[in-house]
């Protein structure tokens, strides 16, 4: 008797499922083996327990299918069933053996809620307008004399639920200012309950008498006592309780959802928000409005971060417990019979129970929604929408089905092994399973064909020969019974193995520190740990630094130590393999170097893991210089798959010289004297020039052009008068440091 949710549009989520990356000789595998893993596939006749099992489903019988664009509300009849839809607002009776007739149309266009009592009178809320239609049994629609006039008119916009209480008369839950109104068999009505919330959204009875009331807006569970008195049982994160599922103990289920499924509009400026009352417009009429079509905003506020819809289970104290949460699913409707809960959701029209424990996917049906549950022999019926039908559950299983699952995603690409599956076939049952591949995330005609169904061979394995490489593989499984009443297969687990195709890794960056710059560990502490030159490569002449007492650690900083420089890198390999790196050096066709041709290379360093190197740079003679990083991932791949690339650096200067004092010219002056000191450096520039007289403090000696950038630089330096020491000390780019003795020019 509740309706339907807005019908947006159907989002699908693809499941990325496998180990880590941890090197393309790794065969790797996707695992399937959790009801959620299984779920996030494609099912038809099959049904998943709580342990993540696939086997037939129960049987789901198509009573009828309905012309209508959407299926709002049923319930049940002595004929069969009733319903409400829309856009043309009929109310339709399904009979048991299919046959649908049409009851009448409401002008309103929506409806809502229906209900219908033991004689069959049939009682339909329609929207907007918020008026009740009353249709007695045995009267039909067309040229019947049908109800031209409204039983019975709230003053509301929207009927959402109808409900009879125990002394007969109908209950009328109602929005945009959520009242409960008991109308009699006259059909004068009666404000049995002002909420001062927005909509009243479900309505249920439990065993004494008192009615639930859930609602919409602030999203609360109202307990309204036969002698009007209510009190809140709770109060929900979400802002709306949708349905609500009595037990005869007293006891009960609410389903409570934070939706852009809904048919309420909570979310958009102007109308309600959790915790607000909605505002009326300058006309008169409510500001919450009903999206029918697949644009509705629903009832999810702006930034709601919490569930899409939760399971409450309430004691008869008023104990409130969440015993189910779902990310993606919408839950429209929900039913306790054959000792368990059954729940209707959507976007994916799936049927669930709960056994109290565990949630079983029971159906997963091809329309996108189901809206409404009632009670039936030997299973619940069901209506869906998007398409409308009406369904009967029966007790015997499906004959066949398949499980396809979702598009598997290899990180590149793959070639792909052995699909290996757990569970039972017993005899007279069939199982295949059949493959596909493709490129695209989506399967689409550029995928590989699906390959005819293979039974798995001894050992539960399916090779997937045939099956061309790709990033994305998927996999199908087809269920078969032997006969009515036989046994099902059931799929307990698959795994699917693959190995990527090897590719090559990708330098993004090369960087050459600074000269004297080297990284050690983030943890060294200088206070108890020694950092010192290892001994000489027996291949080779260069020094590296080991740490004496500190393992091994990825991260590093950078200190500084005369003579040595580093190489900082960071390579991307897209498998993950492990890669190790080598360091090449040779002489540049530089000026000065004296060099030709091209040298060939020569090793500096080779089988490094780390991405950092430092060495001692005083075995080469000053020159220019190009070094070259070499990556490869070749440990990590069969003989002759290895990849590698290089990286050049850009010229790096080996500098040992000091610079040198090129000329002196002096200038008296009153008092002191001038002195005009030229400078001059054979590899790198001058960054520091100091003056010291009379061994006090050094000072900045200033260049005569202002910038101290250059091989060649003067200085102009003020000595003043009586100066007996003066001592003049520079600095190359390369940290290479002279001190000239300069107090022999003041003596001349």
């Amino acid at each position: 008797m509740r309706p339907a949710a807005s019908f947006a549009a159907l989002t699908t989520a693809a499941l990325l499922l496998g180990a880590g990356a941890v090197g393309a000789t790794e065969v790797k595998s996707f695992q399937l083996q959790s009801q959620k893993a299984f779920l996030a596939g494609t099912l038809e006749g099959i049904s998943i327990d709580p342990m993540g099992r696939l086997e037939l489903a129960d049987r789901a019988e198509r009573v009828a299918a309905l012309a209508e664009p959407f299926l709002f509300a049923a319930a049940p009849h002595p004929q069969g069933w009733v319903v409400g839809t829309g856009n043309g607002g009929k109310v339709l009776l399904v009979g048991r053996d299919g046959a649908v007739s049409e009851l009448f149309a409401a002008p309103e266009g929506q409806v809502f809620a229906v209900a219908a009592d033991a004689e069959g009178t049939v009682y339909a809320g329609a929207s907007p307008g918020g008026k009740v239609y009353r249709l007695p049994s045995g009267l039909s629609g067309a040229g019947s004399g049908g109800p031209a006039a409204p039983w019975f008119e709230s003053g509301e916009t929207y009927v959402w639920d109808l409900a009879f209480a125990p002394g007969g008369e109908l209950l009328v839950a109602t929005g945009t200012t959520g009242k409960l109104f008991r109308v009699d068999s006259e059909g004068r009505g009666t404000l049995a309950y002002d909420s001062g919330d927005t909509h009243l959204r479900a309505l249920a009875i439990l065993p004494g008498g008192d009615v639930l009331i859930g609602t919409a807006g602030e999203g609360l569970i109202l307990r309204l006592s036969p002698d009007g008195s209510a009190r809140t049982i709770y109060d929900a994160a979400q802002p709306e309780v949708v349905a609500l599922a009595p037990l005869p103990d007293g006891s009960f289920f609410a389903a409570v959802i934070a939706s852009e499924a809904s048919p309420v509009d909570l979310t958009a400026p102007g109308k309600a928000e959790k915790g607000k009352p909605a505002e009326a417009a300058s006309d008169g009429e409510a500001a919450v409005t009903v999206e029918v079509g697949p644009a509705g905003a629903g009832s999810r506020p702006r930034g709601f971060a919490g569930k899409r819809a939760q399971l409450l289970s309430v004691s008869p104290a008023g104990v409130v417990e969440t015993v189910w949460s779902f990310d993606d699913e919408t839950v429209f409707d929900l039913l306790w019979t054959r000792d368990r809960l059954w729940v209707a959701t959507g976007l994916e029209g799936k049927l669930y129970s709960f056994d109290g424990d565990h949630m079983v996917l029971e159906k997963d049906l091809d329309e996108r929604q189901v809206v409404a549950l009632l009670p039936g022999e030997p299973g619940p019926i069901f209506a869906t929408t998007n398409a409308p039908a009406v369904y009967r559950l029966t007790s015997a299983k499906e004959r066949s089905g398949t499980y396809t699952s979702p598009a598997l995603d290899a990180g590149a690409v793959a070639r792909f092994g052995t699909l290996r599956w757990r569970g039972q076939a017993p005899p007279d049952t069939r199982l295949g399973f059949s493959f596909r591949s493709g490129v695209s995330a989506e399967p689409d005609r550029t995928w590989s064909a699906w390959t005819a169904a293979r039974a798995p061979a001894a050992g539960g394995e399916v090779p997937l020969e045939g099956v061309p490489k790709g990033r994305y593989v998927q996999w199908r499984a087809t269920l078969g019974a032997g006969g009515e009443g036989a046994a099902s297969p059931r799929i307990d687990g698959v795994e699917l193995t693959y190995r990527q195709e090897n590719l090559r890794p990708r330098v993004a960056t090369l960087e050459v520190l600074d000269p004297g710059e080297i990284l050690v560990p983030a943890g060294f502490n200088p206070t108890t740990q020694v950092f010192e030159p290892a001994h000489p490569n027996r291949d080779g002449i260069f020094t590296s630094l080991q740490a004496s007492g500190s393992p091994a650690e990825s991260r590093s900083k950078t200190l500084w130590k005369k003579g040595y420089r580093s190489f900082r890198w960071a390579v991307e390999d897209p498998n993950g393999d492990r890669l190790s790196y080598s360091l090449h050096f040779r002489r540049d066709r530089g000026a000065g170097n004296g060099v030709g041709e091209e040298q060939a290379w020569l090793p500096v360093v080779e089988d490094l893991e780390e991405d950092h190197y430092s060495f001692d740079a005083t075995v080469l003679p000053d020159g220019l210089y190009r070094f070259r990083l070499t990556a490869s991932d070749a440990g990590a791949n069969p003989p002759g798959e290895g990849l590698s690339v290089d990286r050049l650096s850009e010229p790096v200067v080996i500098d040992h010289s000091p610079p040198l004092l090129a000329g002196v010219e002096r200038e008296r002056t009153n008092p002191g004297m001038r002195l005009r000191v030229v400078l001059e450096d054979a590899w790198n520039p001058l960054r520091a020039a100091e003056v010291s007289v009379d061994a006090g403090e050094w000072r900045p000696a200033p260049a005569a052009d202002g910038l101290l950038d250059g091989r060649r630089e003067t200085l102009e330096i003020e000595v003043p008068e009586g100066a007996r020491l003066l001592l003049l000390r520079a600095t190359d780019a390369a940290f290479n440091v002279q001190t000239f003795d300069l107090s022999g020019e003041l003596q001349r």
